[in-house]
């Protein structure tokens, strides 16, 4: 714990400490505001608690393997997957269990820097075409932001987390402020020219990532990536962007912020004369206690279900249906990306090549579908993106004499065929029927009601996955892959790892539940920053959206502050 001032009343609160709590803390911290940090798990100290950064596959039992006892634990959290490296940086479910209607994998990491811990790293801007689809498809309601209003905010924030990548000129796919790309491998390279010969509306770029590749950042010293690809078990080098490398460690060198872990938010207090929020009330994980912050401004940053639950906790006379839920849009449309499948290929004449590293990135091809007046009809709206990489397998371990000895060892050093491999990433809808709701009748141990999901894909997203499918591939054929196949994988609401909405933006408060500013209508000095703003999904990975309207909004807050209306 960073221990503050002996008061427990400060300028302003952010709950939660991942993507969008370390910005929120950064940024009203070097603002000069008192800042309460408060996060409902474990501390998590940069480095120091990093416990598997260096290890081997033989120091540990099972080369790491998660045994089946150990995972029953894990019922939900390993869906996704994680092993005996990553393992502490997930939730055990037995301790902070959810209940789904329809099946929802939500994967959470509760500990002081959350998942920014353990996330994919790809970074991508939205445009236009994103922020304004709602409006001309009547879908859900229209964002009240544009592009412009959020192009300076994604600059302000590349420049810190620094953003490793290619520019493309793409108005669909706006450029970041990049550090130099990583580079493709040699297959990699060939799709890439294949795509380029056979289709004028496709490009293959390598990922967008929060990888410093040149220079440094600002943070806990931050230094390059060293292409060990073992970002997911805490990274000592700081080469990828962390609130724990990063926001967290700036935020507490003003002498500004005062850190909690261990410190569950239940509700947001509320003063109904004054029209606003005067706090938030907790239950201290480790002694039960319940006890009362006060403050002028409060961030909401939980992630998007939880920062949700807490504003349905904060119940009162005023919002009998949970705080700023005057439009009853509170808990629905729920969103997440739809990842299905694709397609898998091998290729020859390349025998004599391999690659350098363990790059922590694959490649990436934007959307195509739906970006205009001239794009292919189909049978769906929205669009979506390919990620990817290709590698060399070797199989040959699995052959019974080469088990022991001298054959062992060369069948280790000897690569197998390139194979390369494509995973379609779409867009969700907003649809107002997936939701989550409370379940007052099973309460947690800190008394707590459960959150429960009620959420599905539907037609549309049945009807992208087909199409994306089918041209993951053709396109490798087109490109001379062989033995090209489709690749199946079933996919449920939450295994995008993007769970998004419930707390939506939007103009007209009888139908959203926050402002421009990421203020609640009708509490305007409480603000919601993470997934849980969101207005329609895209097919971007979200997180630097969330980095660069979090910013955004809390300088907003800070100016709000200084001229008195807060």
């Amino acid at each position: 714990m960073v221990k503050g001032p002996n008061t427990n009343t400060f300028d302003a609160i952010v709950v939660g400490t991942g993507i969008s709590g370390g910005w929120a803390a950064k940024e009203l911290c070097e603002n000069g505001l008192k800042t309460l940090v408060l996060e409902r798990g474990r501390m998590v100290r940069h480095v120091v608690d990093y416990p598997t950064m260096h290890l081997d596959p033989w120091d540990l039992p099972n080369a790491g393997k998660t045994s089946a006892k150990i995972k029953e634990k894990y019922p939900k959290q390993s869906r996704w997957g994680f092993d005996e490296t990553t393992r502490h940086f997930f939730n055990d479910d037995s301790k902070y269990d959810y209940d789904e209607d329809k099946r929802f994998d939500w994967i959470r990491g509760t500990q002081v820097g959350g998942r920014s811990l353990i996330w994919g790293k790809q970074t991508y801007r939205w445009s236009d075409l994103d922020f304004e689809a709602n409006a001309k498809e009547g879908i859900g309601v229209d964002w009240p932001i544009r592009y412009n209003d959020i192009k300076p905010w994604y600059e302000y924030v590349e420049k810190h987390v620094g953003i490793s990548g290619e520019a493309l000129g793409l108005p669909h796919l706006p450029d970041s402020i990049f550090l130099k790309p990583m580079e493709l491998n040699c297959v990699e390279e060939h799709f890439r020219k294949g795509i380029s010969k056979k289709y004028g509306d496709r490009v293959l770029t390598i990922g967008r990532v929060a990888h410093i590749t040149e220079g440094s950042k600002p943070g806990a010293g931050r230094g390059t990536c060293q292409y060990r690809n073992r970002c997911k078990r805490g990274c000592p080098y700081g080469g990828y962007f962390s609130s724990n490398s990063s926001t967290l460690p700036m935020a507490e060198a003003t002498g500004n912020m005062t850190l909690r872990p261990n410190s569950i938010v239940c509700e947001v207090l509320y003063d109904k004369d004054k029209r606003r929020a005067t706090g938030v009330k907790i239950v201290d994980a480790e002694t039960e206690e319940v006890i009362e912050f006060k403050s002028k401004i409060v961030f909401l940053c939980a992630s998007s279900m939880a920062s949700t639950a807490i504003l349905m906790q904060s119940k009162s006379d005023v919002f009998p249906n949970g705080m700023g839920n005057g439009s009853g849009e509170l808990g629905h449309n729920v969103m997440d990306h739809q990842l299905g499948g694709g397609a898998t290929g091998k290729i020859d004449g390349y025998d004599d090549k391999y690659y350098k590293g363990r790059r922590p990135n694959g490649f990436y091809i934007p959307r195509f579908r739906n970006i205009g007046p001239t794009s292919e009809k189909v049978d769906f709206i929205r669009g979506y993106g390919y990620q990817g990489s290709a590698g060399r397998n070797d199989y040959s371990t699995l052959i019974p004499e080469y088990a022991y000895g001298e054959e062992l060892k060369a069948a280790m050093l000897k690569p197998g065929d390139w194979r390369i491999n494509l995973l379609g990433f779409g867009e969700v809808l907003p649809y107002h029927e997936n939701r989550m709701y409370l379940n007052y009748d099973k309460l947690d141990p800190y008394g707590l009601p459960t959150i429960v999901f009620d959420a599905e894909f539907k037609e549309n997203e049945l009807r992208m996955r087909k199409d994306w499918i089918e041209q993951a591939q053709e396109m490798l054929e087109n490109a001379g892959f062989k033995d090209v196949r489709p690749t199946y994988r079933k996919a449920v609401m939450g295994g995008g790892i993007h769970e998004m909405g419930t707390a939506r933006m939007g103009k007209d408060p009888k139908t959203s539940v926050l402002n421009k500013y990421n203020q609640l209508h009708e509490v305007p000095n409480v603000y919601v920053t993470d997934g849980a703003c969101m207005t329609s999904s895209g097919c971007q990975n979200p997180s630097l959206t969330y980095m660069a309207l979090t910013a955004r909004a809390a300088n907003h807050a800070v100016g709000e502050l200084k001229k008195m209306n807060l």
